[in-house]
């Protein structure tokens, strides 16, 4: 089913705006004058990935870094390790958290359908 989310002016060249439609979080992308449509969260650790960057066709996750591509969904990165300060800390929690990191999985996001009817951006749901 398409169900109108925005409009086309809503966005601009290179930016991006989370809609929820009917309960789903999803982000909308512009990228090179088309519209894109993702799962708002991270498949890392859940963040919202509107905060984040858009960059080309990557976007990057505001909290650990990991990168998608928003015309397939897939994670093209691992997390980057986020400490707190300049160097890293000498502290259990940050060698624990040093060690996890690079073991949590990354899962692809979901991509949607998107139609444009003159201003109207249309997602399959």
């Amino acid at each position: 089913m398409l169900v109108e989310v925005a409009r086309t002016s809503d966005i601009a060249p290179g930016g991006m705006i989370a809609v929820e439609i009917r309960g789903k979080e999803i982000v909308l992308c512009n990228y090179d004058g088309k519209i894109y449509a993702i799962d708002r969260r991270c498949g890392h650790e859940n963040a919202p990935l509107d905060m984040g960057t858009l960059e080309g066709y990557i976007l990057t996750c505001p909290l650990h870094h990991v990168q998608f591509d928003i015309t397939t969904g897939k994670a093209l990165s691992p997390p980057v390790p986020r400490y707190f300060g300049d160097e890293p800390a000498d502290d259990n929690f940050s060698r624990w958290f040093g060690q996890l990191s690079p073991h949590v999985k990354v899962c692809d996001i979901r991509t949607y359908a998107v139609n444009l009817d003159g201003n109207a951006i249309r997602v399959e749901i």
